[in-house]
């Protein structure tokens, strides 16, 4: 495949701010969070939404499965949700005499499951194949799921009784996390002049085709990426694994990830190749939360952005782009 060309690089770049800026009609002062949902998209990952209350974690959701004209569906995970909720149930069908699958509403270009730390552990479990393999298996049947296909899954870190903290496996099966925060004073002011207005993200209109979106996917993953800063990602992430006070470090896969995403951040930035600083800035998002902290160093305080920071100011990038 053929790499991408500079003329490519600058409408991707134009394409991408006008996907942001029409998320950013419904999240304000959001820039960086909405680049990152988006860049998490268009490398074919799911995201992991991960805040205080009342920050806009399922208006973003929403909007940015408004701005893609495909099929949307939003799964409200509670303690008593089946897994069949999610995927689907096979039902006898008296007339005909055969079992039909009724599709449950996984079946969908984005999927927006709220609070999924309020599921039980077999629910989460049900994500599991679909977001790695794109397709369900319900009584020895594969029913796919579609492309593109992201999940967008929302969960507050603050309240955690009653909440089934998702275990190790499903956490590195989303390609990116990221966070909202608080708004500014400006942005804050500005919410408040429109409070009659309680669905921003029902005012956001599609913006690009799933068969678009699959198209600019594919076109990112023509960025060329040099032999220097692949071995600057994996040199990271071996170090993750070595760092002091951690438990678990970022696995191969956290490293095609960190590919995958550099990729499409340097094209929304008008590149058709990957330098070190691209890698950097998603670092936090793509490895953050697939480095486990010792429980008794996470209890004095230590959190995976400083070891990462830490790790970051110990290995040097490629100096130069060769070629």
């Amino acid at each position: 495949m053929e790499t991408m060309t500079q003329q490519q690089a600058e409408w991707f770049e134009k394409t991408f701010g006008e996907l942001v800026a029409n998320v950013e009609r419904a999240v304000l002062g959001k820039h960086r969070a909405i680049a990152l949902s988006l860049t998490c998209l268009l490398a074919r990952g799911h995201l992991l939404l991960e805040d205080v209350p009342g920050t806009g974690k399922t208006s973003l959701a929403r909007a940015l499965a408004n701005t893609v004209q495909g099929t949307h569906s939003r799964i409200q995970f509670t303690p008593d949700l089946l897994p069949s909720d999610v995927t689907g149930v096979t039902i006898y069908d008296q007339r005909s005499g055969k079992f039909d699958f009724h599709r449950g509403p996984i079946f969908a270009t984005i999927v927006v499951a709220d609070e999924i730390n309020r599921a039980s552990p077999k629910t989460q479990a049900a994500l599991l194949e679909v977001m790695e393999e794109q397709r369900v298996t319900v009584d020895g049947v594969r029913y796919p799921v579609g492309d593109p296909f992201m999940v967008v899954a929302t969960q507050n870190n603050i309240e955690q009784a009653g909440t089934y903290p998702l275990p190790e496996a499903q956490l590195d099966r989303f390609l990116m996390r990221t966070s909202l925060g608080y708004p500014d004073h400006d942005t804050s002011v500005t919410i408040l002049a429109d409070s009659t207005v309680r669905d921003r993200a029902a005012t956001v209109e599609p913006l690009i085709t799933a068969s678009a979106a699959s198209e600019m996917a594919a076109l990112a993953g023509t960025v060329h990426v040099e032999p220097g800063v692949l071995a600057y990602i994996s040199r990271i992430a071996e170090e993750s694994r070595r760092a002091p006070d951690v438990r678990l470090g970022v696995s191969i896969r956290g490293c095609l990830a960190a590919v995958r995403c550099s990729k499409v951040w340097a094209a929304a930035q008008g590149r058709n190749y990957v330098i070190p600083d691209d890698v950097r800035d998603l670092l936090e998002s793509v490895f953050g939360h697939r480095v486990l902290i010792d429980p008794e160093a996470e209890f004095m305080g230590l959190k995976p952005q400083e070891v990462l920071s830490r790790i970051v100011s110990d290995v040097k990038p490629p100096a130069e782009r060769v070629g």
